[in-house]
């Protein structure tokens, strides 16, 4: 009998390495959705479903929306980049529901041996097919392979105006009434202030083409700072709505004035759209809880990727550490 497809809240349990490769290709993926060296530790582990990935947004061509069909996303499981050189872009992770059971389904006991085999395969198989002998355009270099190269190749695209991919969002689990309609209101107050010219397409935007120079930090995991208003931002900001280069993204607008931990120093992630490694030089850091919520662009409403955005510290502040319950940005670290 064919079981119903998951939904927000179901636990699962990830199948054991023996199983998920049955379900891969010599590529190692299933419906060109690789399975990584990262998610290998899962194996055999319980989690809830945090959301099935019914709306997605696309970060190679930044265009539209997409639906990857048959996958769901575990609770706040993202990739630590450990397989992939140290990537510390901190994907959530997707997950078939192939390579997913519900607790009460009937599983066959397996050999010690023949798991420790499976492994073993398993892991080669990954481990010959996360790295292109050339990049995207045929030239020398490394090109890596990883879930966020790959998606808009496993994915469905969705057109914005369709109305199925918002009604699954409900149908599914993914959100609650009250939330649709709010975010939902706020879409079509976009689209109005869009099609009258009057939303602009950068948030905010400095006066000059060159970036005002800033001063450095020098923050470290674990120091507290306080996102600066709109208008400190836009001071450091160059007519094109950047700062050396990095976008200040209309996503990141909601935590001016908030207080945040800073999570990490970004120095090497993976570009998504080339698969190649890119090292930063300048300072950029992300923040605990400070996560893109999919509700202040067009065309990104309801994604659940939950991207964290990079921030120079140039739109940041020192500040002490919030006394507790007191926390103005941190409600939880996702």
């Amino acid at each position: 009998m064919e079981r119903t497809p998951l939904r927000r809240g179901d636990t699962v349990e990830v199948k054991s390495a023996a199983e998920i490769l049955a379900t891969l290709d010599g590529r190692g993926t299933l419906d060109a959705l690789p399975f990584m060296e990262e998610m290998l530790r899962y194996c055999g582990r319980r989690f809830r479903v945090a959301g099935r990935t019914e709306k997605i947004c696309d970060t190679i061509q930044f265009s539209r929306s997409l639906k990857l069909p048959d996958a769901v996303l575990l609770e706040e499981l993202r990739c630590d980049g450990s397989m992939h050189d140290g990537c510390q872009a901190e994907c959530r992770l997707y997950w078939k529901e192939a390579w997913l059971r519900r607790p009460d389904d009937d599983v066959a006991s397996r050999p010690a041996d023949g798991e420790a085999a499976a492994t073993a395969a398993l892991l080669d198989l990954l481990r010959r097919n996360k790295k292109d002998p050339a990049d995207a355009k045929g030239g020398p270099g490394t090109c890596y392979r990883c879930q966020a190269t790959e998606t808009l190749k496993a994915s469905e695209v969705l057109r914005t105006f369709d109305p199925r991919p918002y009604v699954r969002e409900i149908s599914s689990g993914n959100v609650g009434l009250v939330k649709f309609t709010t975010v939902m209101a706020r879409a079509a107050r976009v689209e109005t202030l869009r099609k009258l010219n009057l939303w602009p397409r950068i948030a905010v935007r400095g006066t000059s083409s060159a970036s005002p120079r800033t001063e450095p930090l020098g923050l470290q995991p674990g120091d507290w700072v306080q996102v600066k208003s709109r208008e400190e931002i836009e001071e450091t900001l160059n007519d094109q709505g950047k700062n050396r280069g990095l976008w200040f993204d209309r996503e990141m607008l909601p935590f001016c004035g908030k207080t945040f931990r800073v999570r990490r120093r970004i120095e090497r992630l993976i570009d998504e759209r080339t698969g190649k490694m890119v090292g930063l030089t300048s300072d950029c850091v992300t923040l605990d809880g400070a996560v893109c919520s999919g509700e202040q662009s067009f065309g990104r409403w309801f994604c659940p990727r939950k991207i964290y955005p990079y921030w120079r510290e140039g739109w940041l502040r020192r500040v002490e550490a919030p006394a507790e319950g007191r926390l103005t940005g941190t409600a939880a670290t996702p």
